[in-house]
Order: structure tokens, then sequence, then C-alpha cells
């Protein structure tokens, strides 16, 4: 591949998608706010993919060498790294930046870090609005998680294809099983392919483990990577845009999947501010097909925070 990325096909202003994010942070319910991220959900643009598995496993290393791939093929490249928030300022602790790679000057990257917050160890709801927000605009966003408690599962809520990452030898595999999410995955690698015998060992742990079938009904693909050397992503870089292509190929199938997400974050940030009795008297929360879930929580809060004992599914 050329070390010089192809020419963009869109140009995109880092500065504004900065001031947006930092909006959809600090005022997510003001009425600019959910107009924007409400055309942003109903223009979406990228695919999503998010990157998980325990810490030290080689994610960051995975993210830049897919930040480096998509870049060569000129896509523009959204990265949301998700890490541990800081007790005191609820900010992000790691230097995302810094050890995600890219060059700062390139307009194609964007690369933000946000706080995980009080999800233990999961993703924090605004981080689903910022994945949409950036979908809109980038050819590729990537999500990279914290790794630890809830973050593998939550994951599967805001990405289009899921990539679980193991470490030979370290026992990652029987702990995914024992968390219960041997179905999320859309990719499993095996990192540090270089490792020889347990390298492969992890692999046919992971055959063994996993069901032929994700819950979309693709196939679980499983790759060993070696991702210290310059191509080692590329059989990963084929997977995701074979799966991307499958996503696309009936219509409403990608739809459909990105309508289920919009009804679980609807659901969950419901939950999360008003408990199983705002969720009780809501009812049913389905949303139609390509409609944003943002204006009807908005509508949902305005009710329940005035405490009416009246169903809210339809204010």
């Amino acid at each position: 591949m050329s070390d010089s990325p192809a020419t963009e096909t869109t140009a995109v202003d880092k500065a504004a998608v900065a001031r947006a994010l930092a909006a959809i942070e600090r005022h997510s319910e003001s009425a600019e706010t959910l107009c924007l991220l409400t055309q942003a959900y109903q223009a979406p643009r990228g695919h999503v993919i998010g990157v998980t598995g325990p810490p030290g496993v080689g994610k960051s290393t995975l993210v830049r060498g897919l930040i480096q791939a998509n870049r060569q093929q000129g896509l523009n490249v959204a990265v949301i790294a998700v890490d541990p928030s800081s007790r005191q300022s609820g900010g992000a602790l790691l230097g995302d930046r810094v050890r995600l790679g890219g060059d700062p000057e390139d307009e194609g990257l964007f690369v933000r870090s946000m706080a995980a917050r009080d999800r233990l160890g999961g993703l924090a709801d605004i981080t689903w609005s910022a994945a949409i927000y950036l979908r809109a605009r980038y050819d590729r966003v990537i999500v990279e998680t914290v790794g630890v408690g809830q973050s593998e599962t939550d994951v599967a809520g805001v990405a289009d294809s899921v990539v679980f990452c193991v470490q030979p030898g370290s026992g990652d595999v029987l702990q995914f099983m024992k968390a219960g999410i041997a179905e999320i995955p859309h990719v499993a690698v095996v990192t540090k392919a270089d490792m020889g015998t347990p390298a492969h060992k992890a692999e046919s742990d992971l055959h063994e483990a996993l069901p032929a079938k994700a819950r979309d009904g693709s196939e679980i693909e499983i790759l060993r990577l070696g991702l210290q050397v310059s191509d080692g992503v590329d059989p990963l870089m084929t997977c995701l845009e074979n799966r991307w292509g499958w996503l696309q190929a009936v219509p409403d199938r990608l739809m459909a999947a990105r309508n289920a997400q919009a009804e679980h974050w609807l659901q969950e940030a419901v939950r999360a501010r008003y408990g199983r009795e705002g969720l009780k008297r809501c009812g049913a929360l389905a949303l139609t097909p390509g409609e944003a879930p943002f204006e009807r929580l908005a509508r949902i809060s305005a009710v329940l925070s005035r405490s009416l004992p009246t169903r809210v599914c339809e204010a």
C-alpha cells in the first residue's frame, strides 16, 4: 500500500466537529443539539466499528493499523477512544491522540477521548450520540472501548461491526465465555500471532467458544493477526469491508439494526434518568424506521420530570 492517503472524497472541518461534540457533551438536550443529532441520525454515511477486549490485548495497536490502512485508501476516519473516568474531573485519563498515532495535521483523521463516566466500565450514553454524529461525517468511525466491565456488551449497541481481541495465553477466551458475550462479536482477532503455539491455541479456543453465526445472521470471522508487521491488519480490513458490503446488500438490513440500537439507547436513557418507574410510565418505546430517538427522549423527559402518572410514549 502507498504511504500517502488517496485523494479525499469529502473534506471535514475538524474544528467544527470538535465544537459539535463539545456541545453534545455539555448541552445534550438543548434545541440546537437535538436538531444537530437528529439531522446526523437521518443522514448516516460511515461504518461504525467497535474494537473491544481486555486491557493490554493490543487494541490500540490494532486501531493504529486500521487508521493507517483506511487513510491509505482515502477514507476519512474518526476515532472515539473510551477510557476510565477520572473521579474528580470525569474526563478520560489516557493520552489517546499519542497512543493511537496519526498526524495531527491530517484533516482526514479525527480522534476524541471520551470518559466511561459511571457506566461501570461500559460506554457512557453520550458515546452513542457522538458516534451517531460522527458517522454522518466520516467514512469509518472506530470506537475503542475500556475493555473491562460492561464495555464488551455495550459496544454492540453502538457499532455496526464488533471486533473482539484476544491475546494468546491470557485466558481471555474463558473469561469471554463467562461474560456471556459469545454472540456479540462479528470478528474475533487473536493478536500477537507471532507467539506461535499459544496463538494457534487461542484461535482454536475461539472456534470452540463462538457460534458459527452472530445474532444478525452473519458469519463470525476468526483471525490471527501479526500487528507488528506493516500489512498485519490487512486481513481484518478485508473482513470488515466484506461485512460492510453484507450489511448494505439487503434493503433495510442496516437500518433495522440501527433502529434496534436506537430503541435500546432510548430505553437505557430513560432507565438511567428515571429508573424502572420511568420505563413503566413510558410503556412501549418503539421507534419507526428512521425515527431519531433524541427529540423523543426530550419529550419524555419533559413529562416525567413533572412526575405525571401518565403514559408518555406519545408525548
